[in-house]
């Protein structure tokens, strides 16, 4: 075999091993973001329900302290079923 023969070798051995190491490297890291997405996305939920309670309170107190208005929807039976689901 030549000397040029076994810089080739060479130089795809060598840079095979970086890949592998370098994607092993990346797939893991992936993999661990991957198990930590669930918990994220649970916690960020958590956070996006607490706000809307917290907005709906915010608007109930708001409502009490107007005057009744006939076109705030409250007559409207869509509206009132809908309420009594989230109720």
């Amino acid at each position: 075999m030549s000397n040029s023969d076994y810089l080739i070798k060479a130089t795809i051995k060598t840079i095979s091993e970086k890949l592998n190491r370098t994607f092993s490297s990346k797939i893991d890291e992936a993999a661990t973001a991957a198990q930590e997405v669930p918990e994220l996305l649970k916690k960020e939920i958590e956070i996006l329900k607490d706000e809307i309670i917290d907005e709906a309170k915010r608007m109930e107190e708001e409502s009490k302290n107007e005057p009744p208005n006939k076109e705030d929807g409250t007559n409207d039976p869509i509206f009132n079923k809908a309420s009594k689901k989230i109720s």
